[in-house]
Parts: C-alpha cells; structure tokens; sequence
C-alpha cells in the first residue's frame, strides 16, 4: 500500500530530484529570513497582585484579604483563565492566570479599579497591593538562603542584598 512512493520516484527520478531540491531551497531561505533575538518579546498572560499587612498570620491574610481579593477579580476582571494565591505571614500573593489574547493592560486596570473597591473590605490600615505584569526578564535566575541561628534576620536580609548580591553582579 505504501509502495506507490517508491514506484512513483521508480518512474519519475527527475521530478522527485526537482522536488526534493525545491525543499531545501526553500528551508534555506526560511532559515535565512528568521529574525534571531537574544532577548525576545515574551508575553506572559499572568498578573501578580501582592498584599502586604505585616503582623497578620497566614491563615488571616487568606481569610481576610486573599479570599475576598481572589472574588473581586473573578467577579470584575475579564479574560481570567485561573487564579493561584499563596499567603505567608504578613504576604498575600495572587496570580492571576489570563487566556491567551487578553489585553493585558486592560485586564491590569480592571484589577486595580477591584483591588481598589476591595480595600473597605480589608482590615484597616492596610495597603493598596502591587500589581504587577510577570514577564521573562521578572523571573529569577537564581535564588539564594541565608541561614544563621546567631545573626538576627534583618542583617542577614541586609548581607544576602548588599554583599552576596553585589559580589554574584559583579
């Protein structure tokens, strides 16, 4: 049943030559019309939107800011494919997953008009988040602990940020 290829190329040698010479000269001029980037446009569809209430517990930040946040963009934000939240001590962060093809300031606006609706909900005093737009060049390349049990955490922040940090730059 597959054997009309090989009679085919039996019959007609010089068709089959033209043929074959017809792709490869057209993946090289493909490959000399690609446009090399050594650092592309990468559009990620995600927005971060990052709480800070230091002094409150994980478990409240989720309660009381992440949960309701969480509603407000689903409820507001168009586009909204998926939304991951994470919530630490004194930190709530929400990813906000959109499908491809959003307009991503747009969708950037509609989450800060929520967020901004969102804050007499929220326990006083506390902050306008950060939205931010995640995109290749936010994304760490590498990530370092600092661990002590002597030194006091604010130091060990202040090494791993002006000395370590500065030594890996330069």
């Amino acid at each position: 049943m597959k054997m009309w290829i090989v009679r085919l190329a039996l019959r007609r040698p010089y068709t089959i030559a033209v043929f074959c010479l017809l792709i490869a000269l057209g993946g090289l001029f493909s490959f000399k019309g690609m446009l090399v980037d050594i650092f592309p446009t990468i559009d990620i569809p995600v927005v971060g939107v990052i709480w800070n209430y230091p002094g409150l517990s994980a478990q409240d930040i989720e309660r009381r800011v992440t949960t309701y946040s969480e509603r407000g963009i689903t409820t507001n934000v168009n586009g909204v494919s998926k939304i991951e939240s994470t919530s630490v001590p004194g930190t709530g962060v929400i990813k906000v997953h959109f499908q491809p093809g959003t307009n991503i300031g747009t969708a950037i606006a509609q989450i800060g008009a929520s967020v901004q609706t969102g804050l007499r909900i929220m326990p006083p005093g506390i902050q306008p988040p950060m939205v931010v737009q995640s995109n290749a060049s936010s994304v760490p390349v590498a990530q370092i602990t600092v661990k002590s049990d002597s030194v006091p955490e604010e130091r060990l922040y202040d090494y791993g940020l002006n000395q370590i940090r500065l030594k890996l730059f330069t």
